[in-house]
């Protein structure tokens, strides 16, 4: 993952944003319990009341509850409070006061009337613990209150005689009442506040249904505005993480392509096509959707699983015990599915890199296959390698398939356990309906917090080994690498090549391919390599544009160390066919052009018509801009090495290498290419690898390889008599008449 984490340096301001957004998600959904058990609680069994604070309450029941205040409270009480007597009250006033409180006809009322910084929270206490003896007092006499009893003679008015207790005596009273009334849970002291004021207001006219309602209304839109909050920062989310992710796919994208094209042929003998091509897209898709889940779901879950966990013991902490088991029982789901599932992501990738090398293989040899019949064992090849891919791909489905119906179970069970140990506290007075119906939904956030990470870390173990295979090409360095300090070539030796003391060998091999040659390869010549298989031709060649480099000894062009100049001048110098042909996708033109952008159609036709090409491109409809399928499928292989010789020859190089690129020419148009290549890279200096003598014959320089040491070097007519080899691979393939012409 830490390799993950360096390639999101250029997001980390909207990761960060994606954080904000996800804090913000997460208590807006964790504040939803709350609201909807204030919703039960109050909005519906308190009948809207959410605070023992009265709003309005006749004279005569606001000296009763004062009576159980400290002097400090009612000092409280007095300044938070005004007295409304329709006698005192003006015309204008009395209406107004009348509409919503018709028992101010009949007597003065008391109204809540808070002082600037005052909050009925500040008032909430000191009410609610006065109002909860009041309705004890009426409901059982004195013997509601300890102490109480020993001053109220029987058959009087409690609170007659109350009210003429000094205060003394009073906070004494009080001070051993406060132990009972302080171990009462909060719900019970704010119910029991709640029916003595719904009394009180029903007294007093108060439209309850009306302020029921409103007290609903006030909260189902704060619920509302959560919601829609939660849902405007999901979609942030998304669209942020989706951009992240597509953002760092392309990056990815971007690295492997840049760092494979520096790629040297060592590295491409350690990475397989295939596999290259795997990496580069199914495992960077891998990697984007974890971004997706991480940033969606695994970032946000713990800040959901731990704020409903604070919730749940900050609200209903007798029955933390069973979160607390069901959290146990996803871990232990959780770890095994790990246990079972991470051994077989560490191999799905390679099987996928198999498929794809026994896919790749097939279609582009279907025409030897169909050639040969092999097309059923073929057929079974790729069988085999799709049935290993599935195999696994089944199991870890059947794994993972496992996981949502377990979770499910321990969620309807833990739903379960709470109804039936909420009841029996509900039953018991000891909690709230809406509190047991908050700790329900706080449980599901808890367990489904804990269900998202278990679906991250389901994708996580085949993400990593993604990460870790793009890594490795990422941090595979080119073996072929540009000087720090680049020089200049010769302006005075154009084109000229010469091997010093050249010795190579394979990475890996234990000897030498290539043994201490020594040559000159001029410009304004024909320099020809010829050999049996197997001897080291292509490789000596691929030496000169750096692909390879020596083992021992130099390479010069130009009278410079091809290892002391950049790739690109080298480059810039020669003009490559190799020995497999490759078109691309296209036309005609495009592809003689792809070594010079720049050139005319008069020059693209020169070009095609030197190579022998004109021909062929002339018979079709479209001519330059036939089209070229990939790979140039669609031309014979004659034609395709035309179409590359043309495409050298509008690079108009100093260097023109021909690796074999005449092979699969019949002799008289092999005969006419030479000629014409004469004169079109004359100045040049040019190289060419074959297997024919008649190619050959009249080059000024032939190079002789056997067993990659040079056993003869010089003109035709010289190596016939000096060079055994030669002479043998000459006379196999042509007659004396025709070696004496």
């Amino acid at each position: 993952m830490l390799n993950l984490i360096k390639h999101l340096k250029p997001f980390v301001w909207s990761i960060v944003l994606i954080f904000g957004l996800l804090f913000g998600q997460a208590m807006a959904d964790l504040a939803l319990p709350s609201y909807m058990a204030d919703v039960v609680n109050i909005g519906i069994q308190n009948n809207g009341i959410d605070s023992a604070v009265p709003e309005a309450v006749s004279q005569a029941e606001y000296q009763k509850i004062t009576l159980f205040m400290t002097a400090d409270n009612k000092a409280q009480a007095a300044a938070n409070y005004k007295l409304l007597d329709i006698a005192a009250l003006s015309q204008a006033d009395s209406q107004k006061y009348l509409k919503d409180y018709p028992a101010l006809a009949n007597e003065p009322i008391y109204v809540l009337d808070l002082k600037a910084g005052v909050t009925t929270d500040l008032l909430n206490d000191s009410f609610g613990k006065a109002i909860l003896i009041v309705s004890g007092i009426e409901q059982k006499g004195a013997a509601a209150l300890p102490g109480l009893a020993d001053v109220v003679p029987a058959g009087t008015d409690p609170f007659l005689v109350i009210a003429k207790i000094p205060q003394a005596q009073m906070d004494q009273i009080m001070a051993k009442a406060a132990t009972s009334i302080t171990a009462m849970p909060a719900n019970v002291v704010q119910q029991t506040a709640a029916a003595y004021l719904k009394t009180q207001y029903i007294a007093l006219g108060l439209d309850m249904v009306s302020l029921q309602t409103m007290y609903i209304v006030k909260i189902g839109g704060w619920m509302l505005i959560l919601t829609l909050l939660a849902a405007v920062a999901s979609l942030a989310t998304g669209f942020f993480s989706a951009r992240i992710a597509a953002g760092l796919g392309r990056n990815l994208r971007r690295q492997i392509f840049t760092r494979v094209e520096s790629f040297s042929n060592t590295e491409f003998d350690k990475f397989s096509t295939a596999s290259l091509i795997t990496r580069s897209t199914n495992d960077i898709t891998q990697v984007q959707m974890l971004l997706v889940m991480l940033f969606r779901i695994a970032f946000y879950a713990p800040i959901l699983g731990i704020g409903g966990i604070i919730k749940v013991v900050g609200s209903e902490a007798s029955m933390t015990w069973i979160i607390a088991v069901a959290v146990a029982a996803m871990l232990v789901l959780v770890g095994v599915m790990l246990l079972v599932a991470v051994p077989k992501f560490k191999i799905i990738q390679k099987l996928v890199d198999k498929l794809n090398l026994v896919t790749r293989e097939i279609l582009s040899g279907l025409m030897v296959i169909r050639a040969f019949n092999t097309q059923k064992a073929e057929e079974a090849k790729f069988d085999a390698a799709n049935k290993d891919l599935t195999k696994i791909s089944l199991f870890i489905n059947r794994v993972t398939v496992m996981l949502m119906p377990v979770m499910m179970l321990i969620m309807n069970l833990v739903t379960l356990l709470i109804v039936w140990v909420g009841a029996k506290q509900v039953d018991a007075g000891t909690t709230q309906v809406g509190n047991l119906i908050a700790f329900m939904q706080y449980a599901m956030q808890i367990i489904m917090s804990f269900l998202m990470v278990s679906m991250v870390f389901v994708m996580m173990p085949r993400a990593i080994v993604s990460v870790q295979r793009i890594n490795e090409v990422l941090e595979t360095l080119p073996v072929i690498v540009d000087p720090k300090k680049a020089r200049g070539f010769n302006p005075t030796l154009k084109g000229q090549v010469e091997f010093r003391n050249v010795s190579f060998r394979y990475p890996g091999a234990e000897v030498d391919l290539l043994k201490n040659l020594n040559f000159t390869i001029k410009p304004g010549q024909t320099t020809a390599i010829i050999g049996s298989t197997g001897t080291g031709k292509t490789t000596l060649i691929n030496l000169i544009p750096r692909f390879y480099d020596v083992t021992a000894g130099s390479v010069l062009v130009d009278g410079v160390d091809v290892r002391e100049v950049t790739q690109h001048d080298l480059r810039e110098k020669i003009g490559y066919v190799s020995q497999k042909t490759l078109l691309f996708s296209g036309t005609i033109e495009s592809n003689i052009k792809y070594a010079n952008e720049n050139a005319s159609l008069k020059e693209v036709e020169n070009y095609a018509r030197t190579a022998q090409a004109m021909e062929f491109i002339t018979g079709s409809e479209k001519g330059l801009a036939t089209p070229v399928s990939q790979g140039g499928s669609n031309f014979s292989g004659g034609q395709k090495q035309r179409l590359a010789i043309a495409r050298a020859l509008a690079k108009q190089p100093e260097i023109f290498i021909f690796d074999d690129s005449f092979s699969a020419l019949d002799y008289t148009t092999d005969a006419a290419l030479r000629k014409a290549l004469r004169q079109e890279t004359n100045g040049a200096a040019v190289v060419i690898v074959t297997q024919r003598i008649s190619t050959v014959m009249y080059s000024e320089q032939i190079i002789v390889l056997d067993r990659g040491e040079i056993v003869g070097i010089g003109t035709h007519e010289e190596l016939m008599k000096t060079s055994e080899v030669y002479r043998e691979i000459a006379q196999s393939q042509l007659s004396k008449e025709e070696l004496a012409s």
